[in-house]
């Protein structure tokens, strides 16, 4: 598994509604991509997200950053979206697992 995690925060003056269509497309296309396994996303209290996608390999997590039209979204996220932002990539993440028996 390769694990990407996207910190960032928003402008305050840019298009919520522009923003929050390229992410739903994103994300649907994001889960066409071969080796694509997960994303989830959370915003915390002061505003901040964590976005977190999971994909087979390394290989298929870059071809994703590549991709056509995601690239030319990254950006326009440059551009008119993000204030700041932050990528962690990881081929090799430490995983401990809990679930409770019942």
């Amino acid at each position: 598994m390769f694990l990407v995690v996207f910190r960032n925060r928003k402008r305050a003056d840019m298009d919520e509604a522009a923003y929050a269509a390229d992410a739903v497309r994103m994300e649907e296309l994001a889960r066409t991509q071969p080796g694509f396994l997960s994303f989830k996303s959370y915003t915390a209290g002061d505003g901040e997200v964590v976005a977190i996608s999971e994909w087979a390999d390394e290989a298929s997590a870059r071809n994703w950053g590549r991709q056509q039209d995601h690239a030319l979204v990254q950006r326009r996220g440059r551009d008119a979206y993000y204030e700041s932002y932050t990528l962690f990539a990881c081929d090799a993440p430490r995983i401990h697992h809990f679930e409770r028996k019942q």
